[in-house]
């Protein structure tokens, strides 16, 4: 589903939050079903529908949508008389209208294309930042160096099998590339997940035969820039000497997994023209050099040690990944969720406490946020807070109080609350850059009392504040940031900005709650 869906994205200019939407997506607790992949979207504000429409209106329907077809999701790409779709595995298919009329269910979910037109600058700058130190080396090498023809072919390929190899390596590790899933499902017999993930291809606890092709080609690549000449006879040797385990690997696809891994070929395919190539031009059963190049052995020991020290890591990086993914899942189910969210102690009162609002005043989540000035916990929470206004205004309306003794003259912060109330009341158009100003941008008390003091501060500010203080001891809320969501504590085991993950769950827990206050009446 998530390559089809990025796909979607990018057709819609939607190109920098294609990472977003595989982490909100894969850590859905509905994954993977059709609400998980809207309610990904809804998080990332970008407008939405999956609806069940009339099979007639089809032509009305925008030129590229996702659509169930025969029980799959599908992208769907029309005109006037032909239906182009691409399933989940890559593979295209263009029918008619009836046809496609005759497989598909009538459900869609389409997404409203986005105005500001992005492009893929950081995926861009980081092929550029991989690929300058071995154009660099290479260039280097060849002004040092002498390179035959056979000498440029046997760099060339191997650079292309350490392409492969790390296609290889991800696949084993479970990482998912767009190339190497239309690559691995060209056709049903294929799949490169099967033949990699296999058993069949572990060597010993330490290596298996997903590590070789990485090994082989990242050695010949180092040996051939530190000396081609004889390096190239040393890999044209050695790619003839494979040619046994290359007919190993096709037997395990063909008879054993009886699957054919794509890559697994491509790999063979590479070591077979390196071994043509350089038993032809370089002729290395005729030579000895084998026993007398350093270039070779130091490259071997070089890489070898380098891949088994990097290899836990990764090992350990992608298992932490999965199961952090898998925990999100748990911590975004809205069932957990309100089991945490513990009742307020003591409500009354609680209607009476007014401070700086932001947002929709009738959205689905009133989030109430009492504060301190001084406290650094404080100016993390209101940060996240507003920005979640910002990003979702008509879903969430956020009130914000304030915990302070206005009894103690000591408290030189006890003028930023005043001040602020103060603010809200007579001129309220500027309260959201003052409030910023102290706890997103903290400019310090001086230059902020310098900027934002507004003089006398009035009876009903210090009654407020007064109120608050009183509401805040008779519920023992000695600590803040105190965190309350439609009249319930938020739970500390959540962040402000997970508030995110239970937007519709909130907005379809008021809609209930409208829908039976109708029935009643």
């Amino acid at each position: 589903m998530i390559k089809l869906v990025n796909q979607y994205l990018s057709l819609n200019f939607y190109l920098n939050i294609k990472e977003e939407f595989e982490e909100s997506f894969l850590s859905h607790p509905n994954y993977p079903s059709v609400f998980a992949i809207t309610d990904s979207l809804d998080m990332l504000s970008i407008e939405n529908i999956a609806i069940k429409v009339p099979k007639e209106q089809l032509g009305e329907l925008p030129i590229s949508f996702l659509a169930l077809f025969e029980g799959d999701l599908v992208l769907v790409t029309k005109n006037e008389k032909m239906i182009q779709i691409e399933s989940e595995r890559g593979v295209k298919t263009t029918l008619v209208i009836d046809d496609f009329c005759k497989g598909w269910s009538g459900v869609i979910i389409a997404i409203e294309p986005n105005q500001v037109i992005t492009t893929e600058k950081e995926s861009n700058i980081k092929w550029m930042a991989y690929s300058f130190p071995v154009l660099s080396s290479i260039l280097l090498s060849i002004f040092y160096n002498n390179y035959s023809v056979s000498n440029a072919i046997l760099l060339f390929t191997s650079l292309v099998g350490v392409l492969v190899s790390i296609f290889i390596v991800q696949e084993k590790f479970g990482v998912k590339n767009e190339i190497v899933s239309k690559l691995c499902n060209i056709n049903p017999n294929a799949s490169c997940d099967s033949v990699i993930q296999s058993h069949e291809g572990e060597i010993n606890k330490w290596m298996s035969f997903t590590d070789l092709p990485l090994l082989f080609f990242s050695v010949n690549i180092v040996s051939v820039l530190l000396n081609p000449t004889y390096s190239s006879k040393i890999i044209a040797l050695l790619s003839v000497i494979s040619f046994p385990i290359i007919g190993y690997s096709i037997w395990l696809q063909k008879f054993k997994i009886k699957k054919w891994c794509m890559l697994c070929l491509a790999v063979s395919t590479i070591l077979v023209l390196q071994g043509l190539v350089g038993y032809f031009l370089e002729q290395p059963l005729l030579s000895n050099v084998i026993f007398n190049d350093f270039s070779y052995l130091f490259s071997i020991v070089a890489c070898t040690s380098l891949w088994f020290m990097i290899k836990p890591v990764l090992e350990s990086k992608f298992k932490a990944e999965n199961e952090v993914k898998e925990l999100k899942k748990f911590k975004r189910s809205y069932t957990v969720f309100e089991f945490l969210s513990k009742e307020v102690p003591v409500k009354e009162g609680f209607a009476k406490l007014q401070g700086p609002q932001f947002g929709n005043p009738k959205s689905s989540i009133a989030l109430t946020i009492i504060l301190s000035p001084s406290c650094g916990h404080c100016h993390k929470a209101f940060e996240e807070a507003i920005h979640l206004v910002y990003k979702y205004p008509e879903k969430i309306f956020l009130n914000v109080l304030f915990n302070i003794n206005p009894e103690n003259n000591d408290n030189p912060y006890r003028a930023v609350v005043e001040n602020l109330l103060e603010i809200n009341n007579i001129f309220p158009e500027k309260i959201e850059k003052a409030i910023s100003d102290w706890h997103i941008r903290k400019i310090g008390l001086d230059p902020w009392l310098k900027k934002w003091k507004v003089g006398v501060i009035s009876m009903k500010v210090n009654q407020q504040i007064q109120q608050q203080y009183d509401w805040c001891l008779e519920n023992e809320f000695n600590y803040t940031p105190v965190k309350i969501v439609n009249g319930k504590l938020y739970p500390n085991e959540y962040s402000i900005s997970e508030l995110k993950y239970f937007l519709n769950d909130f907005s379809e827990e008021k809609d209930a709650a409208e829908m039976e206050s109708l029935v009643r009446l």
